[in-house]
């Protein structure tokens, strides 16, 4: 199979390869252990797994990392999805007390998927993305990233290319982790700023003055904007895209002014068009405090990420698992590195068939002598935890788990201090 082709009908075939020797399951569970600071964290944690024609199976639990290997090898699944901590452990929820059993904790969590863009996009539609709409992707992460480091000061963010259409993040701090269903919508309704449904035509309402929240998302998307919306989707060029962009123009100016309809008229030249009415709006700001920031409130409807607020709020919200699989692409879930968000491509991601293939790729010779140098280590380790080891680092799929470490990494030196912490408060030394 060529590696650039991805076939579903195959995925019964190469599952069971990649649960094998590619799924990073000690990084996996490195994470979801949270270093063992609380005990029962993993085991209480629900898992559901998508298996083959839509078999959904929930409140699936594990109580080590080596069970959990055996049951996803043994069934496989399509998808993953990952739930809560909950007070008893998920498999075995059917034997607790009825009102017993409860969600405590999970990630503060966020999905934003471009079929919520649909209506500022010319290029794409529905599932389908392209380089152009990526774009929109790039600018959520910067405008969100910054807000929940900055302005909830958040340090542990991983975010997650869906594998298809979205990106995931992640917000693993153990403050994050521990919110209440209140605070995570008072979170998900600080972050969101495009209201109203298909039918509303403004969805964006500014008032004077503009939020500091609002005031920094705006550097992003202005640095943005010219290139997403006037070039790439070409939103003052054809005249259903216009009229879109005319009708969030204050009335008294479209209606009053008819200089600026016969100049639209005459300037073809999008970039013009959007100076303006950027003009307009200035001249408008030294007369009237009503609709004085509509230029901005047109950049934040095209651009401003879009949030599926009901992931964010829910506690026992379940949210697909990095690393699975996507079957309908066929590409892995993968974490993005931030220090690459502008390079990242979502086209690149490497599918299942892909790093399949790459595992039946004769050696190279530089490999060859890596895999030497580890031969006196691997008779110390579990001869398959170090193949598997092995086997990530020889495809493609290798730089986003070495990301993947990096973040665990940081991650670990927050628990250390919680476990000295704790070791100290019972005078365990």
């Amino acid at each position: 199979m060529p590696s650039s082709d991805y076939d579903s009908a195959c995925l019964p075939d190469i599952l069971p390869l990649y649960y094998r020797r590619l799924f990073p399951f000690s990084q996996y569970y490195r994470w979801l252990n949270y270093g063992g600071v609380q005990k029962n964290y993993f085991q209480n944690r629900e898992f559901s797994f998508t298996l083959k024609d839509d078999i959904y199976v929930r409140y699936q639990s594990f109580t080590t990392q080596n069970e959990l290997e055996k049951e996803m090898q043994k069934m496989n699944p399509y998808k993953i999805d990952i739930g809560a901590i909950y007070s008893h452990r998920p498999n075995q929820h059917n034997t607790v007390k009825s009102g017993t059993f409860q969600a405590l904790e999970k990630e503060l969590v966020f999905d934003i998927d471009m079929t919520d863009y649909d209506d500022v996009r010319s290029c794409c539609s529905a599932a389908d993305i392209c380089p152009k709409c990526w774009t929109l992707m790039t600018i959520a992460i910067h405008i969100l990233d910054r807000a929940l480091r900055d302005d909830f000061g958040f340090q542990h963010l991983l975010w997650v290319y869906s594998g298809r259409r979205g990106v995931h993040c992640w917000v693993c701090d153990e403050a994050a982790r521990k919110l209440s269903v209140a605070a995570r919508s008072a979170v998900a309704e600080y972050l969101s700023l495009v209201k109203g449904s298909d039918e509303t035509v403004k969805k964006v309402v500014l008032t004077d003055p503009i939020h500091p929240f609002i005031r920094e998302s705006l550097v992003v998307v202005e640095r943005y904007f010219p290139r997403y919306a006037l070039q790439d989707q070409d939103v003052l060029g054809r005249k259903e895209s216009v009229d879109k962009v005319l009708a969030l123009t204050p009335d008294d100016i479209l209606f009053t002014t008819c200089k600026l309809q016969q100049e639209f008229q005459n300037e073809k030249k999008p970039e013009i068009r959007w100076k303006l009415l950027k003009d307009e709006a200035k001249r408008k700001q030294g007369t009237s405090k009503k609709n004085q920031h509509f230029e901005k409130e047109i950049m934040l409807q095209y651009c401003y990420p879009r949030l599926d607020v009901n992931v964010s709020k829910g506690v026992n919200h379940l949210l697909k698992s990095p690393f699975s699989v996507h079957p309908k692409t066929g590409r892995i879930s993968v974490p993005i590195d931030l220090k690459e968000l502008e390079t990242f491509d979502p086209f690149a991601v490497p599918t299942i068939s892909l790093i399949c293939e790459e595992l039946d790729r004769p050696r190279t010779v530089e490999e060859d002598e890596k895999s030497k140098e580890t031969k006196d280590k691997e008779n110390e380790k579990d001869t398959a935890e170090s193949r598997k080891i092995r086997d990530y680092k020889r495809t493609s799929l290798a730089k986003y788990v070495k990301y993947f470490d990096q973040f665990l990494d940081g991650m670990a030196r927050s628990w250390k201090g919680e476990l000295l912490k704790k070791s100290d408060l019972q005078k365990d030394f």
